[in-house]
């Protein structure tokens, strides 16, 4: 590399980068006073020549892997980077978790900082972060994200559920129940909660129930909700009988909100939530919920960034299979 020591010195990542040893400073910590493209040349820099930040520090002898969720308050996320954990644990590798605090801006300063930190790969246990911003980090280091994008981004690898597979066995298995009048309920716009409504009116299409089929929210979902539980108590023709939710946090709004309105579940309606996470276990009655092999999700992931560093060149992405954990909230239909 040029430099006598046999270690690797912040002029040689300057010169590597081609930029004054000022500006390699401050990207290497993190510090703003750079572009963003040129603060990744100079991170990516920094890996080619070896360069550690602490001279002192002992050389790693295993990989570390950094992880982004949007939110370590949601169960869906601590059980995929549990799975994370585990296979880094059975492979020898270091795991660090930058918590995204639901807030785009903060996941893309954390990603940043992985960078800075010197991580060897990242998961990013979200799809809220700009396909810009992964790409260009993903010319730094191996990027891999859990969740469904709205395009592919080049660079990347990916793991996901079939989103439109699961919300078809959300209404095979109310249509098995005796189900005809059926609703949607939605929180996002994102990616796998359009995929799983989009799935989920195909299915009522194809078993001829589309006419009577009711899609509740994003916008005033509160409202919407309240209104559809109201003409359920009053047992309105019109009302739906059974209810699926984009995902289980939905589908306990729901259920909280027909306790409240005097609506039994699954009695006068049944609810059916996805991803089955831990949340769907501590509310009564328990919630029938579509799961997402959380852990295998994450156990692949991490596998697959292992793969990366291997010499992978090529994109890859993974669909998962979910499945249905059929439990107390849904019922057949009373006449």
């Amino acid at each position: 590399m040029g430099h006598r020591s046999g270690r690797a010195t912040l002029q040689d990542v300057a010169r590597a980068a081609g930029v004054s040893a000022s500006a390699a400073s401050l990207a290497l910590n993190g510090r703003d006073g750079v572009k963003e493209e040129t603060r990744l040349r100079i991170l990516a820099a920094a890996r080619t020549v070896g360069y550690r930040r602490n001279a002192s520090a002992p050389v790693r002898d295993r990989a570390v892997i950094g992880v982004i969720p949007t939110d370590l308050g949601n169960p869906y996320h601590t059980d995929v980077i549990t799975g994370i954990e585990r296979h880094a644990d059975a492979t020898g590798v270091a795991v660090v978790i930058a918590h995204g605090r639901r807030d785009s801006a903060h996941l893309e300063r954390q990603l940043q900082r992985m960078l800075a930190f010197g991580v060897d790969a990242v998961i990013v246990v979200s799809t809220w972060l700009p396909a810009a911003a992964l790409e260009a980090v993903a010319a730094v280091v191996p990027v891999v994200v859990i969740g469904r994008m709205q395009d592919p981004v080049p660079g990347t690898d990916s793991v996901r559920s079939d989103d439109e597979a699961g919300a078809a066995l959300a209404v095979r298995h109310l249509h098995k129940l005796g189900h005809r009048a059926l609703a949607q309920v939605s929180l996002s716009h994102r990616p796998a909660q359009s995929s799983r409504r989009g799935g989920f009116l195909a299915e009522c299409a194809r078993l001829g129930l589309r006419d009577a089929a009711q899609l509740i929210g994003p916008e005033n979902v509160d409202v919407e909700i309240d209104r559809v539980l109201r003409r359920v108590r009053s047992g309105s023709s019109s009302a739906p009988t059974a209810i699926f939710a984009a995902n289980d946090i939905a589908a306990v709004r729901v259920m909280h909100r027909a306790a409240d309105l005097k609506v039994s579940v699954p009695g006068q309606l049944s609810i059916v939530g996805y991803d089955s996470s831990a949340v769907a276990l501590t509310i009564r009655p328990h919630l029938s919920s579509i799961n997402q092999p959380r852990e295998a999700m994450g156990r692949l992931a991490a596998k697959m960034a292992q793969e990366r560093l291997d010499g992978r060149t090529h994109d890859s992405t993974l669909v998962v299979e979910p499945e249905l954990r059929e439990r107390a909230s849904t019922a057949f239909l009373s006449l």
